[in-house]
């Protein structure tokens, strides 16, 4: 049942890729909010950013998400319907999958993706320095000392 299993890590995955988008912007709104550090952090803000326009672009060029395809393809190979009849399989995707239509998910992606660029407004991220920030430039050390004339 090597296929099942696949089918089942790669709905772990999508779920898990859910949960950073949602779950990760409470987190860094609460993280902005309490002044931590982490919340400001660039890469962490780009590649959350980055994960919800990748939603929006899937449903501004009409694709259906990679991840579900692959699993349902997963899913076949291992003799089952595409969608899952295991227990992993049955709960990730009762958590993820909705009967709704697809503009109401569209139009939710979209708000969702305007509410997390808000908060790189309302919170920007330190953007990454270009170069180690302990040491500072000779000249501004040095420019409080009298130079010794010879």
């Amino acid at each position: 049942m090597l296929w099942l299993e696949l089918a089942d890590a790669v709905a772990i995955f999508h779920a898990a890729y859910v949960v950073f988008v949602v779950i990760g912007l409470a987190a860094i709104v609460a993280g902005a909010l309490a002044g931590a550090r982490w919340a400001r952090s660039f890469a962490l803000r780009a590649v959350h950013l980055g994960a919800i326009l990748l939603v929006c672009v899937e449903v501004l060029i009409g694709a259906v998400c990679p991840l579900t395809t692959l699993e349902n393809s997963l899913r076949l190979r291992a003799g089952v319907a595409s969608y899952p009849r295991d227990f992993v399989g049955y709960w990730i995707d009762r958590l993820i999958f909705y009967n709704e239509p697809n503009w109401v998910f569209g139009l939710l992606y979209f708000v969702f993706a305007a509410a997390v660029a808000l908060s790189w407004w309302q919170w920007p991220p330190r953007w990454p320095s270009r170069g180690p920030t302990q040491f500072r430039r000779l000249d501004t050390l040095t420019s409080g000392v009298k130079k010794h004339e010879s």
